[in-house]
């Protein structure tokens, strides 16, 4: 087992338009938060990718509940010699000593695996700690992966949810805990840059598609492309008429990258794709690349259709970041890489591990 490992094209694709935000980046030590989830994955793989092309000595500290499990299973992540591993909660970890030029907080938690207690309070105690750690490691940059769950039901008016909306979730709703507790995070880091001199900077991430999104999750997404490369009918469990739209993991890295390092402190910058698309045509879409079959299982409803999908005009404006991989090239890629996974390792690694920090949850 390699462990995740992205196509060489796609690390190809975020030095092609990240390059110069990555070399900004050289000899800087990094911690990040989240590292063994789908978005920190592709991080880890396309820092060591850059730091081994581009030479730039980084250092990357990785907080994870269980450092042993995870670089078990990723042999090629526990070899590099630029990650170091430190057990811990994000609520209560032990903060790694000395100067830290950069955090990225992208751990959360969700409802399948935690009570909403539980959930708010990781999210919400787990943004202060960070905080207080980017603060006494002196970090230039702390950036906070929110999610664009903050502006609740999008109503069937905007076609587009725009950072300027102010909707919310209902917060008499358990379903509305996640949103809530990104919404509170939000202002726990207005509160750490108006009381500890912090710039925090916030990506509002909405929905994406691509290699090492769960295939047996909540992601709709995940759950065609699983029965795609079983060569099954793929099944639309509900009217098919929700609205979504899909980034690809590449282009995702070089956002969040470049929001970190270029983007307005406390000012939210959407993460997504703006080409809407209804589940029903999703799922039709992923059966056309596939070649198999779609069904929506239920009559299409009478209700508004949901939609989830952002406005990105500030982040093209402000960063110049653009939607580069489209929807059709994603699937295509997606696919590809989950029948190709007996691969060579592709992701550049050091020489020896820098080791696991062994320090309390």
């Amino acid at each position: 087992m390699n462990g995740f490992q992205p196509a060489l094209a796609d690390l190809d694709h975020v030095l092609a338009h990240a390059e110069g935000v990555l070399t900004e980046l050289r000899k800087e030590r990094i911690f990040l938060t989240g590292g063994t989830g789908f978005f920190g994955k592709w991080l880890l793989a396309a820092l060591a990718h850059a730091n081994a092309r581009l030479g730039l000595d980084l250092g990357i500290t990785v907080l994870t509940r269980e450092p042993e499990t995870f670089v078990a299973r990723h042999p090629n992540f526990a070899t590099n010699a630029a990650f170091a591993w430190v057990r811990g909660d994000t609520r209560d970890f032990a903060m790694p000593k000395g100067h830290f030029g950069h955090v990225l907080h992208a751990a959360t938690a969700t409802l399948a695996g935690d009570s909403p207690q539980a959930l708010f309070a990781t999210i919400v105690d787990g943004t202060r700690r960070v905080a207080d750690f980017a603060r006494t490691a002196g970090a230039a940059n702390l950036l906070f992966v929110s999610s664009g769950a903050v502006y609740g039901a999008q109503p069937a008016a905007i076609t587009h949810v725009a950072e300027d909306y102010r909707g919310a979730p209902d917060c008499t709703l358990i379903d509305a805990t996640y949103g809530e507790g990104k919404r509170a995070a939000e202002t726990a880091c207005a509160i750490a840059a108006r009381e500890g001199g912090l710039a925090p900077k916030i990506a509002r991430c909405f929905a994406f598609l691509g290699p090492g999104l769960p295939l047996d999750a909540h992601f709709a997404a995940g759950n065609f492309i699983r029965d795609a490369l079983r060569g099954r009918e793929i099944e639309v469990a509900s009217d098919g008429t929700a609205v979504r739209s899909y980034l690809y993991p590449a282009d995702l890295v070089i956002w969040l990258l470049t929001i970190m390092m270029r983007g307005v402190a406390l000012r939210p910058y959407n993460v997504g794709s703006d080409r809407a698309i209804s589940i029903g045509e999703l799922a039709e879409t992923i059966g056309r690349h596939a070649r198999v079959s779609h069904r929506v299982q239920k009559a299409p409803g009478t209700a508004q259709p949901h939609r989830y999908v952002p406005d990105i005009a500030r982040a093209r404006s402000e960063l110049g970041l653009e939607v580069r991989i489209d929807l059709d090239d994603a699937i295509a890629r997606t696919l590809s890489w989950h029948r190709s996974l007996a691969r060579p390792a592709l992701i550049a690694t050091g020489a020896s591990p820098r080791g696991i920090a062994h320090t309390h949850f």
